[in-house]
């Protein structure tokens, strides 16, 4: 039985923060698009690798979820008959202990089962969500389903992922180790799209606001700085394996309502390579000037920042002189 924490405001995020999040991949296929043969996203225009925002969240959720022991609402749950539950039988899960449940009306049993989500599910917390409910309510003597929602919106958001560079698409075609088919003298072929190098870059915020209404505490954002950190480290898919964090940071507001914005875009990489021949981290300087520039402008309104980099990084961040500088424990 999970054991609930019973959170008092007190412990809800104040302030708004904003996230940088870098990290590399060599070899391998950051984020298929399942419409293109699960080919790794390619935006055609600027030539940079795309990885979605859920995939991102999907990394994060599963570390939390097998490294850190934290309940999961948005997963994969399976009954006897190997049947997958959908969003509807997922809410009801969290009414499974409720005495008297036909006796409670649908709005009685929507805001238990909103309650007890946001008291167990780290990653509603986090990232909000939308429940779609059906619920069966007691009329008169005859029991009804009545469907419904419950809508949080989420105070840690992301956008897309994207390279900081144009990548290199390659076609890798190999043998397998079966047959094509009983009584064969010929192994199967196996076919895949790779990246040989792609550096990405996450910008996210946290919004204090919308904090309030999931109820995320600072306890909740310490745990999200780990599973982006070690979750990346932690993925061992054969299409994920050797995905490295690079670079986390955190930049923590004392001003209410505030934050500067695009953080992520003031980092530039610089390269003696072209950009498809780049292979590794050691390949690239990372120019943090202009982002040095605009937070030491902003020093007055910025309370902290937490910082994380990989040592075969080389980026300058010394200038961040008169703002105090945490380093993260991840």
């Amino acid at each position: 039985m999970m054991v609930v924490v019973k959170r008092e405001m007190s412990d809800v995020v104040q302030n708004r923060s904003e996230i940088v999040f870098l990290y590399d991949i060599k070899d391998a296929n950051p984020n298929g698009d399942p419409l293109d043969e699960n080919k790794p996203r390619i935006d055609e225009e600027t030539g940079e690798n795309i990885v979605t925002d859920v995939r991102l969240k999907r990394t994060i959720r599963d570390y939390l979820m097998n490294f850190r022991g934290e309940e999961i609402f948005v997963r994969e749950i399976t009954d006897e008959a190997g049947k997958i539950q959908d969003a509807k039988q997922r809410a009801r899960d969290f009414l499974a202990d409720v005495g008297g449940l036909s006796e409670k009306g649908f709005n009685e049993q929507k805001e238990m089962i909103k309650k007890k989500i946001i008291e167990q599910c780290i990653d509603v917390r986090l990232f909000g969500a939308t429940i779609p409910l059906d619920l069966s309510v007691k009329d008169g003597k005859t029991t009804k389903s009545v469907t419904g929602s419950i809508t949080l919106t989420g105070p840690v958001q992301f956008r897309m992922g994207r390279s900081m560079h144009k990548v290199e698409l390659k076609h890798i075609r190999g043998t397998g180790a079966f047959a094509s088919k009983a009584g064969a003298t010929q192994k199967t072929f196996r076919e895949e799209d790779i990246l040989p190098y792609s550096l990405i870059r996450f910008y996210g915020i946290i919004n204090e606001n919308a904090a309030r209404h999931t109820s995320l505490t600072e306890d909740d954002v310490n745990l999200l700085l780990d599973a982006l950190w070690n979750g990346t480290k932690s993925l061992i898919s054969r299409s994920k394996a050797g995905q490295m964090p690079r670079l986390l940071l955190k930049v923590n507001y004392g001003v209410k309502n505030y934050h500067i914005g695009d953080l992520d875009r003031r980092i530039k990489l610089q390269s003696d390579k072209r950009d498809e021949e780049i292979r590794d981290i050691s390949d690239v300087v990372l120019d943090a000037r202009e982002l040095v520039k605009t937070l030491i402008e902003n020093r007055d309104k910025i309370e902290s920042i937490d910082l994380k980099i990989d040592d075969r990084v080389n980026i300058d961040l010394s200038g961040l002189t008169g703002i105090t500088v945490n380093t993260l424990p991840v």
